[in-house]
């Protein structure tokens, strides 16, 4: 079921990149909410509107935002090209023009793909483990090209997430690609599969990101989690020829047991899902933290199915106190999480290292 209520748009909050914030009173109630243009079209002030405040009556969370279904009095006409549906036989379907379409001019190359020729691919679970992990690779790497595939694990519209706003101003992330339902990246594409090939063929990446966005979805069961996709990412890559990279979900600060140290998430993805092998970054810790890391990646067989790469963590601290962004992950900040940035950003840390090898043994094209 879906909660419904008309408002009207008493203020613009802020706007950029076809997301619009806004004030809404509802019923004598001031409540904030997100209007996407690309969906909804331009809202101003003094708008009628219908919002979906579903979320924010479960208290659940988007961020304390209703979302905006229709500026009422405003008809919409489609204008982009493209066939494919995304949201797909519901009242949200949406237009896209995936990369793979005929009439894309993309088609005869996502077509005579054959191989990522060991492009390295790093495969994520959480959202914030995207800042960590490109900012050590401009930091290590600074001429690589970097492609962020946004999956359908969580937020659908990548317009939402505020990393990948500041990361591509920033100029630290080149291109973005939107698979399955998600959309509103760079380019879209139906699956991960020609995702990543659009990411090397299109976009020319030397290195390319993939993970959900903002919220993940969890159930405190074993497989019940969206991040389990880790683990298909990983199969992908190493199908279509690319080096596969795993961040291990790593955290001393969370309260859950199941969370502390290795997370289940890791343990299940990457010690019981993945069928190929990857190479696994782990941080430099106390001797105490790394024991119970080391007994966690031994009786999950984690350490026997992966390559386990250990790397010193403290310049990932230091590059990530040197931004102007704060940077959380499930509302804690880098010095409460320090396990957990330190893990992502070696990550990235692993993928230049790749990339140097290829420079030492000559370029892609000479490899292949």
């Amino acid at each position: 079921m879906l909660e419904i209520r008309q408002g009207k748009v008493i203020e613009i909050l802020s706007h950029r990149d076809g997301l619009t914030e806004i004030r809404i009173d509802i019923n004598g109630k001031e409540k904030k909410g997100i209007c996407y243009d690309y969906l909804s079209g331009r809202v101003e002030v003094g708008d009628e509107v219908v919002v979906n405040t579903t979320a924010t009556s479960l208290a659940l969370g988007t961020g304390g935002y209703d979302f905006v279904i229709n500026i009422l009095g405003k008809d919409s006409e489609l204008e982009a090209q493209g066939h494919i549906m995304k949201m797909r036989y519901t009242p949200y379907q949406i237009q896209t023009f995936s990369v793979e379409e005929q009439d894309s001019p993309y088609h005869e190359r996502i077509n005579n793909f054959h191989s990522l020729i060991e492009t390295p691919v790093i495969a994520g679970t959480l959202h914030s483990m995207l800042v960590p992990i490109t900012v050590m690779i401009k930091k290590k790497a600074p001429q690589a090209r970097i492609t962020y595939v946004m999956t359908d694990g969580a937020a659908l519209p990548i317009q939402f997430s505020n990393i990948v706003h500041y990361l591509k101003k920033e100029e630290i992330i080149d291109n973005t690609i939107t698979i399955g339902h998600s959309f509103g990246g760079d380019l879209e594409a139906v699956n991960i599969y020609s995702a990543l090939i659009a990411a090397y063929e299109i976009q020319e990446a030397d290195i390319i990101i993939v993970s959900m966005g903002p919220g993940i979805v969890g159930t405190g069961t074993k497989y019940g989690f969206t991040g389990v996709e880790q683990a298909d990412i990983l199969h992908a890559t190493k199908v279509l020829g690319g080096r596969p990279i795993a961040v291990p979900r790593i955290s001393f600060s969370d309260k859950r047991e199941r969370h502390y140290g290795l997370s289940h998430h890791s343990r299940t993805n990457l010690g019981e899902l993945a069928l190929i092998r990857a190479k696994v970054g782990i941080p430099y810790l106390t001797q105490e933290k790394n024991s119970v890391l080391e007994q966690q990646l031994s009786d999950s067989e984690i350490i026997n199915k992966h390559d386990i790469i250990y790397r010193k963590g403290k310049e990932v601290l230091e590059v990530l106190g040197e931004l102007d962004f704060e940077v959380t992950t499930m509302g804690r900040r880098v010095e409460e999480e320090q396990e957990y940035f330190m893990a992502a950003g070696i990550a990235g840390i692993i993928a230049s290292e790749e990339l140097r090898k290829e420079d030492e043994n000559g370029s892609k094209g000479e490899d292949s």
